[in-house]
Formats: structure tokens, sequence, C-alpha cells
């Protein structure tokens, strides 16, 4: 699996990927419309609170992973879309199953059936099963697995792994705390911070190795 996303990062390509399947002729998308996409109070579990700057951090972040763009479109205004395709193939359909994951979180075939169903044509119950097991059975590492059960639960539900193992409900308990834009954004900054100092210490090892090279290659000519 690559390196795990933030909340923020997966509400952003998520909503990305849901307006370039249902609203093409609005994609790809505005600052301010995407902003406001990641702030629906429907279709969105849970619920957050961006601001154009939070966007704009989560648009930078997903770029770095190849998963995002900005693109001309002949206007003034910036405009972003996906790229996930880049970084993981998929068909239609297991497009719009993992959007919904992404969007909502664990959900029963069902459910997917129904909300999935608006991002592309899905037949019946057999052709989201079918969806999953592709999704779990990709060679390169499973993009969802089967969430623990809740007590009284009958139903399966399916979560997506971009952020990491799926908790049990006592661990995954929402903190009104864990999304928190500045939180969230804080500890994504820590995060690239970290990434960037591993950076800048590979680069001087590198640096230090050619220079030893060169020192040598020098010494041929005295």
């Amino acid at each position: 699996m690559d390196p795990l996303m933030q909340p923020m990062e997966i509400r952003v390509l998520a909503c990305l990927i849901e307006k370039s399947l249902s609203t093409p002729e609005y994609y790809p998308m505005t600052l301010n419309s995407l902003t406001a996409a990641c702030n629906q109070k429907s279709n969105r579990e849970p619920a957050m609170q961006f601001s154009d700057q939070d966007t704009v951090r989560a648009l930078d972040s997903l770029r770095d992973r190849r998963l995002a763009w900005s693109v001309t479109t002949g206007g003034r205004t910036p405009k972003y879309k996906h790229s996930i395709e880049e970084v993981y193939p998929l068909t239609l359909p297991q497009l719009a199953v993992l959007c919904e994951l992404m969007l909502r979180g664990a959900q029963t075939v069902g459910e997917l059936r129904t909300r999935a169903g608006r991002l592309c044509t899905l037949a019946d119950i057999a052709d989201v099963q079918a969806v999953l097991q592709q999704l779990m059975g990709r060679e390169n590492g499973p993009l969802i697995a089967i969430a623990p059960r809740r007590p009284g639960q009958r139903e399966e539900r399916f979560g997506h792994l971009l952020g990491g193992p799926l908790a049990s409900e006592s661990e995954g308990a929402i903190d009104p705390l864990a999304c928190e834009p500045a939180r969230l954004n804080v500890r994504s900054e820590n995060e690239q911070i970290a990434a960037l100092g591993v950076k800048v210490a590979t680069l001087e090892d590198e640096m230090a190795s050619l220079k030893a090279q060169f020192a040598d290659f020098t010494r041929q000519f005295q």
C-alpha cells in the first residue's frame, strides 16, 4: 500500500471523483466549488468543515502523491481534477464504489448498490459483490476490507483502507476533535515536515557522496 492518506486528503479526492462522475459538465472544479463539495451535509460521513486554505493544503498533498492536478481550461480561474487512475488503475464500477466508501465510510452491499449506483450502472447486488471482491483482491494490495461487526449487526460492511486499517466500532467512534480542521492541518503539516526532513537528510548524504567522488576524480590530475 502507498503511504496513508489524511482525512482531509481523502475527502478532497473523493469529492473530485464524485463530481467527475455525477456532474461532468461542472468538472474540473474551481476551488470554491470543491470546498463547497467537501462541506456538503448530504452524502458525507463524517460532516467536515473546510476553509479554502484547508482545501489548498489537501490539494498540494494530493499533487505530491500524483492524485490531483490544477488545470487551465481557458478561463483565468484555476480548476482542479483528480488523477487517481495514474496511481490506482480502476474500472468505473470500482472507482464509484471506492468513492462512496471514501465519502461515507463503511457500508453494506445494499447501501453501496444504491449510493454508488448514482455514479455508474450497477445492475444488482451481485455486481457490487463482484466489485468488492476485485478491490479486496488487488495484486498490489487491497483498497478495501470487511469492517468489524457492530453489536447486533447482521450484514457485513465494507470500508476503504486509504487512511489505514479499519477500527472496530468501539475503537472507531468519531472524536469531534479528530475531525477538527485545524487539528487535521497540524497533523498533516507535521507529517509533511517529517517527510521533508527525511528527504533533506537523503540529499545531504548524496551530496557528500558526490563531493567525495569529485575529490577522487580531481586528484587524478594533480
